[in-house]
């Protein structure tokens, strides 16, 4: 629609913007390759005499959530950070916002390895999480029954066990659904649960306008079925307490997440230990499953998830209800419900991360690849 009179538009620009709005499109692009016109330059020269008073200012545009410049030192010694393989140095080149590839929901397949092949639908052939992993990828990859760019579901292994299950051959598996924050201890494999779990949890609740198109049949059947959710999987846990620190520690994939991965899980453990956390996902038996209750944190290993070369590279995931320590009202923290990736993270980072992230509610910018909200809302700086 073209610009109306009654607008507070300067007059060229008016006239400008009027003849753009009636000009076709093969016109409009050669015009927009082409040098500037006389009557632009003098659009320009007005703008420019009429902003001179307020050059020198720029509009900044609020941070989404309260952010830390730069990582604190550690208050003691933490583990030196080893020289990576010849070839395979961190990048500390690029500006880490914005390298988070953006995603509507990532799943956790629980598995209890620590790495994996460097497909992961190659590995678990025999167990009920690799058929998990396989047939996801099978009904929302390229291709897929329930494919669709606009809806990007990253599939991920994780080295939290899942739930145990007395079977001679695997039928169920076990997931963690973020930024959903929810625990499916028992998912079944064969084709028709497999297909309910996708349509319960993993399609959008509204679709993008690329499908309005579409038939309306076709599109209703993009869309999530709540309702599948408590009927079909009625063991479904919310994740309201715990903290959620993943680390990529794919080895398989890349020799530097392989390197970090285990030691930056180590010393998350070591630091949140000293807070007073208990924390499940560590070596010893009996603490490597997953859990959700007051003063407890997870900290696990997780499959490739881009960026090998900032690694390393780890994941944080807040519950929704989580508070502040500090904080008397008991109110939710300026956090709480998001996902923040850092990159970068060195052992001597991981106490800075702690302090700041999990338990202050604050994004360190200088490792911050990008975030996500509760209802999948992608975040930058």
């Amino acid at each position: 629609m073209p610009p109306s009179r009654t607008s507070t538009l300067p007059s060229a620009l008016f006239d400008m913007l009027r003849e753009c709005a009636f000009m076709p499109m093969t016109r409009l692009s050669t015009l927009c390759r082409a040098k500037p016109h006389h009557r632009f330059n003098r659009l320009r020269l007005h703008l420019s005499s009429r902003n001179s008073s307020t050059s020198s200012r720029r509009i900044t545009i609020p941070a989404p959530f309260p952010i830390t410049p730069s990582c604190p030192e550690p208050t003691c010694p933490c583990a030196p950070t080893p020289t990576m393989p010849e070839g395979l140095e961190i990048d500390h080149e690029r500006e880490l916002n914005g390298t988070m590839a953006p995603y509507s929901q990532q799943v956790l397949i629980l598995t209890g390895q620590r790495d994996w092949r460097s497909r992961i639908e190659e590995d678990g052939v025999d167990e009920g999480w690799g058929m998990l992993v396989r047939r996801l990828k099978g009904l929302l990859g390229r291709g897929g029954k329930y494919s669709d760019p606009y809806n990007n579901i990253m599939i991920t292994n994780t080295s939290f066990p899942p739930h145990h299950t007395i079977a001679p051959t695997p039928t169920t598996a076990s997931a963690l659904l973020f930024p959903s924050f929810r625990y499916i201890p028992t998912i079944p494999l064969d084709e028709t649960s497999l297909d309910a779990f996708v349509r319960a949890f993993l399609l959008p609740t509204s679709l993008h306008p690329a499908h309005d198109a579409l038939p309306a049949a076709q599109r209703e059947h993009m869309r999530r079925v709540p309702a599948f959710q408590s009927s079909l999987f009625p063991n479904i846990a919310q994740i309201e307490d715990s903290p959620t620190i993943l680390i990529c520690g794919h080895g398989h994939r890349d020799q530097r997440c392989g390197i970090l991965g285990p030691l930056l899980q180590a010393e998350f453990r070591r630091v949140l230990q000293g807070k007073g956390f208990r924390v499940s996902g560590g070596e010893e038996d009996g603490d490597g499953g997953f859990a959700d209750d007051v003063g407890r944190a997870n900290v696990g290993l997780i499959s490739h998830i881009g960026g090998h070369k900032y690694a390393g590279n780890v994941i944080i995931y807040l519950p929704p209800s989580l508070s502040s320590p500090g904080n008397r009202q008991g109110g939710a923290m300026s956090l709480a419900g998001k996902g923040i990736w850092y990159g970068r993270v060195e052992p001597r980072h991981v106490e800075g991360i702690v302090e700041e992230t999990v338990l202050g509610g604050r994004v360190i910018s200088e490792h911050f690849r990008g975030g996500i909200g509760v209802d999948g809302e992608i975040m930058r700086l």
